[in-house]
Parts: C-alpha cells; structure tokens; sequence
C-alpha cells in the first residue's frame, strides 16, 4: 500500500506543471514503505529529531540572554559607568540589528546550499560567545557601539539558519508547534534572564573589582562558548544526511515532506546561488510581510525596555526584575497553547490576530491608568502579543514551500527586514512621560497596522488557493471529456503553487 500523490502532467499558463494524480516513480530512490512500520519508523524519526532540535532552544536562550542583558544592566549602572546619553543607549541598542539586517540573507543562502548546517550554526555560537564577552570589557560608547554591532553579525545566522532546517523537517502541520518551542527560548530568557541578572547583581558587585553588569556578560559568553561545542555533535543536519539517524529513519523523514506539498524539498543542481533570490523579490507576497511583521516588531519593541516598564510600578531594582519573569513565563505556556491549536486547526490569521488584540489591551490600559495593580496585569497581556509573534514565522514558511532556495531567501529578507522596527522600537521608548503613555500609543498603532496587513496577505491567499480549486477542476473536466485544453484563471508566473501536488492549499 502506499499513499496518493501526484506528478505534473500539463503545464500552466507559465510553463510550470499543473498537477495531477502521479505514480510512485516521483520518489525516485525513496521507497514505498509498509503504512505500519512507516508510523512506528515515523514516531521514533520525530521523538528523535524533537530532542536533538531541543539543543535550538538553548542556543537562543542564550542568544537572547545577551540582548537582554543590556536592559537589566541598565538598573545597575550600565549606562553611567559607560557615560551614555539616552539617545546613544538606544543607538547601542539599535546598532545589533543593523549588522543582523545586512548578514541575514547571505547567511540563509549560504546555510541552504550546504550539508552540514549543523557545523555552520555551532560556529556561528561559537564565535557569538567571545564576542559577548566583550560587552563587559567595554568603557566608552564607542567601544560598545563596535561590539554590539559586531554581535548582530554573527547572530543574524541563527534564527532565520535554523526555521530554514525546521522547515526541511518537519511538515506544515508540525512546524508551527516545533517553531513555538524554539521561540519558547526567547521567552524563557526574557524571563529569566531578569532571575540571572538578579542573582549576579546581588552577590557579585565589586568582585575582583568589576561592576556586576559586566559578571553578568562574562557569564553569559562563558555559558554560549559551551553550548556552542556541544552543538557540534548533536544539532541535525539534512534528512537526507543526518548523523545519528538510521537509513530508514531519513527515508521516511524524506517522504514525509515530499508529501506535505508534493515535492521533494530540493533544488535543481543547474539553478545559480542567486536563484531563490531572484524568486523572491518578484513575489509581491514578500513585500507585504516585509512590511506586515516590521510594524509587528515595533509593536514588540518593549521587550527591550521591559525591565525599565516594569520600574514604573515603583519598585527597587531586585523586585522589578523578579516581577519582570512572571508575565513571560505565562506568555510562554500561551504561545505554546495557540502554536499547537494553530497547528491542530491549520490556521494562521486568527492565531495572529488573536494574541495582537490581547496585546493592545494591555496597552490601553497602561496608557489609561498609574494604577500599580492594573498596570502590572497588562504586563501579562502585553506580552503574550509573542504568540502571535510565533504563528507568523510559521506562516513564512508555510506560504513560500518551494523552492527551498526561495524560502530561504523569503526567511531571510522578511525577519531582516522586519529588524528595521527593532531600531525604531530603541528610540520609541525615549518618550517618556506619564508611564510612557506616547510610546503606548505607537506601538499601539503599529499592532493595528499588523491586523490589517495580515489581513490583506490571508485575502492574497484565499484567492490563490480559488485558482488552485479552478485548475484542480479543470484538470477533472479534461480528464472526463477528453478536451484538450480548459480554460482558468492563472496564477501568478513567479508563485510557486502550480508545480505542488494537486490538493495544495496555502494555509489562511
């Protein structure tokens, strides 16, 4: 027995395929497996990948342990030990992300061509540690500017690197879950990394006669630099190559996406390393999720000033950053919840929008009033907002399945892109006044502006997945009266939906 799929067999308006049902001969050396040894084969293969892909969520808790890091630090003198202003906290704040801009797309496409991404992203770490480091041996703006910018260049390998090789894993159906349980780091270190940081200012200022701020740094690297070397021998690579993984076990792993979308996850030998590129920036798609998940992150940008909100309530330094863990650990359990409900009901926009709206209550609300009460509770609110901050990556990968080249191009330049409201975001809460009601409301209107735009990017796929039902008809209408040619809408000659298997359907 083996399962329905499809092969090409007429070609489009663009000279790609339409699909139609197909033989077994598409999957070339992958053979067909016995249904139940494939789920006993299919159960060990994704238990397996779950605990070595689990090694992710460390790197990036340290990952963001590091750029949170600054803000707590911040409390502890950081910024008059440095004789910083205002306005050049926040440039070092914004600097990381111009370095994480310009490096995100050459990486993708460079991780995308390899074999083994798993040596590439250690490396990455690797180097990422020292360089931490060096944020506590800085005395000046200037010297903190250079390392924090040097920072975002060997950082902006990691995350659009490893949605790259989660996509290459695991299906559609899958990936929204596994993507919140990676960006499950980025809250667990949001939240403590106010415990750490609470911990090292109160037991290491003036050890060996250094401030604890930069203890604080020093750890941190430490702890990257270790991580890094056993990244090395566990992180996966490809299904195809993958060390510690049985022959079987990469066949299966290999159908597995072939049949998520009905074809094999590969490029062709003879398409140039600026392919998937050149893909991309014709798609229309990719502008508007550019623009979409930039005011999205602006919208995210109090995550950097988070320790600071937290300070309004009135407490001193230890407290505020104890209080500042408990709203991200319950907008990581939230995000956790809404990822595998997304996943379970194959939908995105609601998943979204839902979390946004969450959110911009709890802006609202610190806009409305000084109550210490209030305020603290849409803390909670404001940050489970993440959990849709998480959907959105899946739906990235979800809507540009093929090539593989183009989504790692479409990864890429959106999260790139999107950096752009990280610096915004440094300067946003430079309004100070009366509980930063200003910066609220802008990064209120940015939530607004991210509901519409998903809104219009879900309309652009609705009415791709009505042409993919036209040919899809069409075809059956062919078949049953023998017409040559039957005429539907066409789709877009630089999307990539008419090469997939005949029950293709973007996910809305």
């Amino acid at each position: 027995m083996g399962v329905l799929l499809t092969q090409p067999t007429e070609e489009s308006d663009n000279g790609r395929p339409i699909s139609a049902p197909m033989s077994e001969s598409h999957f070339g050396s992958i053979p067909f497996i016995d249904p139940v040894r494939r789920a006993i084969v299919e159960r060990k293969l994704t238990r397996k990948l779950d605990a070595r892909c689990s090694l992710f969520v460390l790197i990036y808790i340290t990952n963001y342990l590091d750029r949170n890091s600054i803000p707590a630090s911040r409390l502890k003198g950081l910024q008059d030990d440095l004789g910083l202003n205002d306005t050049q906290y926040a440039t070092c704040l914004g600097i990381l992300y111009l370095g994480y801009i310009l490096m995100q797309v050459p990486s993708n496409i460079v991780i995308n061509r390899i074999q083994r991404p798993s040596w590439y992203i250690a490396c990455v770490v690797l180097v990422r540690g020292p360089i931490s480091t060096l944020s506590g041996s800085t005395y000046n703006f200037a010297g903190m500017f250079a390392v924090r910018f040097f920072l975002g260049i060997v950082e902006a390998a990691f995350l659009p690197g490893v949605l790259l090789i989660l996509s290459k894993w695991y299906t559609r159906r899958e990936l929204t879950t596994r993507t919140a349980i990676l960006f499950s780091g980025n809250l667990i270190s949001n939240a403590f990394s106010a415990l750490i940081a609470a911990g090292i200012f109160s037991n290491m200022q003036g050890t060996l006669g250094h401030s604890a701020w930069r203890w604080l740094f020093w750890i941190i690297g430490a702890v990257s630099i270790a991580v890094a070397i056993v990244a090395v021998f566990i992180l996966p690579d490809l299904p195809h190559n993958s060390r510690g993984f049985t022959e079987e076990e990469r066949q299966v792993a290999q159908l597995r996406i072939l049949e998520d979308v009905g074809e094999a996850d590969r490029d062709l030998k003879e398409e140039g390393i600026f392919h998937g590129f050149n893909l991309a920036i014709k798609d229309v798609k990719i502008y508007i999720m550019m623009v979409t998940f930039t005011a999205y992150v602006i919208g995210l940008s109090f995550n950097a000033f988070f320790p600071t909100l937290t300070a309004t309530l009135g407490f001193g330094y230890v407290p505020t950053l104890l209080l500042s863990s408990a709203p991200w650990v319950f907008s990581c359990v939230v995000s956790i919840i809404n990822a595998w409900h997304a996943d379970r009901t194959q939908e995105k926009f609601w998943h979204i929008s839902g979390p946004i709206l969450v959110g911009m209550a709890g802006f609202i609300i610190c806009m409305s009033t000084l109550n210490v009460a209030a305020r603290y509770i849409a803390l909670f609110l404001q940050t489970s907002s993440y959990a849709g901050f998480i959907v959105f990556f899946s739906w990235i990968s979800s809507s540009f399945p093929r090539p593989p080249a183009k989504r790692a191009v479409a990864i890429a330049i959106i999260n790139a892109f999107s950096q752009l409201g990280n610096i915004a975001g440094s300067y946003v809460w430079q309004l100070e006044e009366n509980g930063f009601r200003k910066s609220y409301g802008i990064v209120l209107s940015m939530f607004g502006t991210t509901v519409i735009g998903c809104w219009v990017f879900r309309m652009i796929l609705v009415n791709l997945n009505k042409k993919l039902e036209a040919r899809e008809s069409a075809w059956e209408v062919r078949q049953s009266t023998g017409a040559d040619k039957i005429e539907v809408g066409a789709l877009d000659n630089t999307d990539e939906a008419p090469r997939m298997k005949g029950n293709f359907r973007y996910l809305i």
